[in-house]
């Protein structure tokens, strides 16, 4: 966790707000969690490190429309503010202190709280509320720094992961997993997205109408991909935890509860205990129902905190 991503600043009203940071950080600190968690020194993402997953062309749009002062990425519909390059380098380099804290055997797991989210960036767009794709910049990190052939990375976020996707696309060495409300924003993740090239195979995509719950979601993840992901024998385990699949979510229509994602964490920590000596690093996603968000994360950490 870091204070700095309460300088992202979005406008009044938008749902990605600096709010969001606020609810969590007193969640675990209102539960006791934050004294028995050990944490991560965050740092900033240096630009080579940015375009292991991005365009330098786009890093250099992100950096001169902060600096002109807009008000959004001419790429798309993502809302910035004068310190928001500053905020989103924090957050891609926070996860990256976490993937090194894991692999280094420093930590077993990890939870990244940072804000903005990334799974909705792409190689050369931002897209959503996303600047940099925190969690994909994680993996490709892995890989460089700490020699990791493979990563697997699971997206419970109630809309799809296409930026993590088209990062990966055709990539065999990253198995990606999205569980995601269709049609939704982004509009993508069918079922017939499985990748392309060397990566064919390596994506898998669930899109459940709104509804879904944890015997959809966790139906899936338990008998259908985790199935897939022990052939594939990732060296780190990664999650896109969004929140906005939990219940009364303002812009999701699934309905996990806090027990189901403390369960779906555990689920994926014994197969990191299986086949990854434990490695798992989260990394915050969505989540737009302050109480819901606190309340989700706390159950999530908690269950971290027990591996």
């Amino acid at each position: 966790m870091d204070a700095i991503s309460l300088e992202h600043q979005t406008g009044p009203g938008h749902p990605e707000s600096p709010a969001r940071y606020q609810a969590v950080a007193k969640a675990l600190r209102d539960s006791g969690l934050e004294k028995e968690l050990t944490p991560v020194k965050g740092r900033e993402a240096e630009d080579e490190e940015i375009v292991l997953c991005h365009t330098r062309a786009y890093l250099e749009t992100v950096i001169k429309d902060v600096a002109a002062g807009r008000d959004d990425l001419s790429t798309g519909d993502t809302a910035i503010s004068p310190r928001s390059l500053e905020v989103a380098r924090h957050a891609a380099g926070g996860v990256l202190s976490a993937v090194d804290a894991v692999m280094s055997g420093q930590l077993k797991n990890a939870f990244c709280a940072v804000r903005p989210p990334g799974h909705h960036a792409r190689p050369a767009q931002g897209m959503g509320f996303c600047l940099f794709n925190n969690i994909a910049l994680g993996a490709r990190h892995a890989q460089k720094k700490h020699g990791a052939a493979k990563v697997l990375i699971v997206d419970w976020d109630v809309h799809h992961g296409n930026g993590t996707q088209d990062i990966f696309y055709e990539d065999g060495s990253v198995l990606f997993c999205s569980t995601h409300q269709a049609p939704w924003y982004p509009y993508t993740g069918w079922a017939e997205e499985t990748g392309r090239g060397s990566g064919e195979g390596s994506t898998f995509n669930f899109p459940f109408p709104g509804g879904a719950g944890m015997k959809e979601i966790g139906g899936v993840l338990e008998n259908r991909l985790l199935q897939e992901a022990a052939k594939f024998k990732p060296d780190l385990v990664m999650i896109s935890a969004g929140f906005d699949s939990r219940i009364d979510d303002p812009l999701g229509k699934f309905r996990l509860t806090d027990e189901d994602f403390a369960a779906l964490t555990r689920l994926l920590m014994k197969f990191a205990d299986e086949h990854c000596q434990g490695r798992l690093v989260s990394v915050l996603e969505g989540g737009y129902n302050l109480e819901g968000l606190a309340s989700a994360v706390t159950g999530h950490v908690s269950a971290l905190k027990q591996g």
